[in-house]
């Protein structure tokens, strides 16, 4: 019998740019503490370079009042799509969760700029709940990241 998988998906329209919103995401996560203090209290580059497929990832996060980790390799990089696909290695996650993969994704019009999470998850098993919590950590650290650029 195999675990439930799921998929899980939020969007979020933010008044700063998206550009700068995916280079972000893409060539700086270690600055998003900065950005987002009181959810992410670092980033860490283990292996590979920012911003490139293939490297490692280790963050420091509070998610539900719990300090907690996480170790990802960026799966993918779609620069025309301003794409990025990070999945996770090890970390609290890995407690719940068989497979986690997290994309962020900005789609730039003009002045409106719309970023999509995406959640792709395998369960260890059917008791363990969706990830809904986290996902509305991800919208308060994109609401972070868009206040601290509207400064």
């Amino acid at each position: 019998m195999s675990a439930p998988t799921g998929k899980l998906v939020s969007q979020i329209e933010i008044k700063s740019s998206g550009d700068v919103f995916h280079e972000i995401f893409r060539y700086r996560p270690h600055h998003i503490s900065t950005m987002s203090p009181t959810n992410i209290q670092g980033v860490d580059l283990h292996d590979g370079d920012w911003g490139s497929v293939g490297s490692v990832i280790f963050w420091n996060y509070t998610h539900d009042g719990k300090e907690k980790v996480a170790k990802e390799i960026i799966e993918a990089i779609d620069e025309a799509k301003k794409s990025i696909t990070f999945k996770v290695i090890e970390g609290d996650l890995m407690e719940l969760y068989k497979t986690f993969i997290v994309t962020v994704h900005v789609d730039t019009h003009g002045e409106s700029n719309l970023v999509t999470w995406t959640f792709k998850y395998e369960k260890l098993n059917e008791n363990i709940p969706d990830p809904n919590t986290l996902m509305d950590f991800c919208l308060n650290v994109t609401k972070d990241i868009e206040t601290h650029h509207l400064k």
